[in-house]
């Protein structure tokens, strides 16, 4: 079975009731997984150490989350991203934080050790920069990760389906050479965090490693499929990574209030196996999964058990079990869906559905020719 990370310090990590980012996300999908029998024995991580922070955010920056979880209060927390509606501050939060950090950083010592996928059932904080908390993202789980891996000598290509840009993954390792980065999208033309152009290819040695396809609003299963498989084959062929780190925040589902893109739970049924189909045949089966933003309760529960049941060989259920249903539809006060996947017909037809797909294969297109003369 494919080894599974998670602590209960994770459920730790919370902005509060009203916050989209809950951790009764993670609950509710435990939940699940324990109801359909399916709940696994976890790999417990240690807490990540200040230290491990410290390998990709600046020490001005970790002593200020330091302080404002210890309550300190500064006119300086906004210029560092804290204390926002989008990162408010919390008690205990930077401790929360690395319990998120120590996940992925267990998931990578156990790829060195030897393991071949492995899931971090949490984090996924691709927001945050070095210097910078951002869009619910306090430290970057999975920079600490690549980073820990590349130290050891690996080359790793991070792929990012979130609908949100992967942008503090990519800024942190922007001008690196053994890091590739791959983000997939809602643009940044209408959606946070703005950023995640063609044009961002890397920096000095990271020239051309660094790629980004923003993806009209209102894209469809079909169009994200195609540019999805066109522009992550291109990539992995040529740079062939010792391991992947994959982000699957489940926000690009058709569910999610935040955002414009409508995959429906049957495109992730259909990407993760190209993800494990790509690790192993371009990074020797190597690959963390992690989670990341999905703020339909519904929907994101719904696609990280597809996740689940994907890597770990198990049949789809049915049904989901009626007391998982009701007891959650009870505690949230809105009906869930009662199979995995959504119906063949859940939205109405969208009107503009050629010139989307034809602007999305222009920018797949327009991306390759840029960044295909460094590929050399």
């Amino acid at each position: 079975m494919v080894p599974v990370v998670y602590h209960p310090g994770y459920l730790k990590y919370s902005f509060g009731p009203q916050h989209p980012f809950s951790p009764l996300r993670l609950e509710m999908l435990l939940d699940l997984l324990k109801s359909l029998g399916h709940l696994p024995a976890f790999h417990a991580p240690p807490q990540a150490s200040r230290e491990d922070v410290l390998s990709v955010h600046s020490e001005r920056f970790v002593r200020r989350v330091e302080a404002a979880s210890q309550g300190e209060e500064s006119p300086e927390l906004v210029h560092y991203g804290l204390g926002t509606g989008d990162t408010p501050v919390f008690p205990g939060m930077d401790e929360a934080a690395r319990w998120l950090v120590g996940g992925a950083l267990e998931a990578a010592r156990l790829v060195l050790g030897g393991a071949g996928e492995v899931l971090h059932l949490g984090g996924g904080l691709h927001h945050a920069q070095r210097d910078q908390a951002s869009g619910f993202c306090v430290y970057n789980d999975l920079a600490v990760a690549i980073r820990h891996l590349t130290k050891a000598g690996m080359r790793v290509a991070y792929i990012d389906i979130d609908v949100h840009h992967g942008d503090g993954v990519q800024w942190i390792h922007y001008d690196e050479a053994e890091v590739l980065t791959l983000s997939f999208h809602e643009s940044g033309r209408y959606l946070f965090p703005g950023t995640g152009a063609i044009h961002e290819i890397g920096r000095g040695a990271g020239v051309g490693r660094k790629l980004n396809v923003p993806l009209e609003p209102f894209s469809e299963d079909e169009s994200y499929l195609e540019v999805f498989e066109q522009v992550s084959e291109a990539a992995l062929r040529w740079f062939r990574p010792d391991a992947l780190v994959i982000q699957c925040g489940a926000d690009a589902h058709f569910q999610d209030p935040l955002a414009e893109l409508l995959l429906t739970t049957r495109s992730y049924g259909k990407i993760f196996p190209l993800l494990r189909q790509y690790a192993h045949e371009f990074a020797a089966g190597k690959a963390i999964f992690t989670l990341g933003g999905g703020y339909s309760f519904d929907a994101a529960v719904r696609v990280w058990a597809l996740l689940y049941h994907v890597l770990q060989d198990l049949p789809l259920p049915e049904r989901l079990p009626q007391d998982w249903q009701e007891r959650w539809a009870s505690h949230l006060r809105e009906p869930l869906s009662p199979t995995l996947h959504d119906p063949e017909r859940c939205y109405p037809e969208i009107p503009r559905k050629p010139q989307i797909e034809q602007h999305n294969r222009q920018i797949a297109r327009r991306l390759l020719e840029t960044v295909h003369p460094y590929w050399k």
